[in-house]
């Protein structure tokens, strides 16, 4: 199998063939009619750039329906935290041009409600990642264990395997254009 760094490249490289307004049009309505979406009392949510699944369709249409919802901000220590926000106007461009909220916005109380939506590169259908190398999501993961981990991803980006570290936390679900992955059992 080969190493991390050189798949990052290609599965990088892959996602931009598969990006498309159709695709994320439907990872939007599956993410928004998910059950844990819908009831939970926090929405930790990451801000997409590039080719990513988009989130800021879904993001305003959370804020729409009154939900609570928060996004990270990278510090300087290797960790994340998140801050609740009342409208997009309030993310501007920060750390590796991801927008991200000031950081004199209020940080959520998270709760066992919460749900994390997680950004990645690749998936196992066992809820393996592939993230970006920063390790901020597996930080954050391993010290708030019981939030519901929800992943979005182009449907080509869940594969057989990866190369897993012990640090590497799965997530509990992954949402695609064609359908929704339940892992970890």
């Amino acid at each position: 199998m080969q190493d991390k760094k050189t798949l990052r490249k290609e599965f990088t490289a892959l996602r931009k063939t598969l990006k498309s307004d159709e695709r994320d049009k439907a990872i939007a309505d599956k993410l928004l009619s998910d059950v844990h979406i819908q009831n939970a009392d926090l929405i930790l949510m990451f801000a997409s750039f590039g080719s990513e699944t988009d989130t800021w369709i879904v993001s305003q249409k959370l804020l729409s329906m009154g939900k609570t919802i928060a996004f990270p901000r990278s510090g300087d220590n290797g960790i994340m935290t998140f801050h609740i926000v009342e409208s997009l106007s309030q993310l501007s461009e920060g750390r590796y041009g991801i927008c991200e909220p000031d950081a004199s916005l209020p940080q959520p109380d998270i709760t066992d409600a919460a749900v994390c939506v997680v950004p990645g590169l690749a998936f196992t259908s066992d809820g393996g990642r592939l993230g970006y190398g920063g390790g901020y999501y597996d930080r954050f993961l391993a010290a708030n264990i019981n939030v519901y981990r929800l992943a979005v991803a182009y449907d080509g980006m869940i594969v057989d395997e990866l190369p897993l570290s012990s640090h590497d936390l799965k997530v509990d679900s992954i949402v695609t254009e064609e359908r929704m992955v339940l892992c970890n059992g």
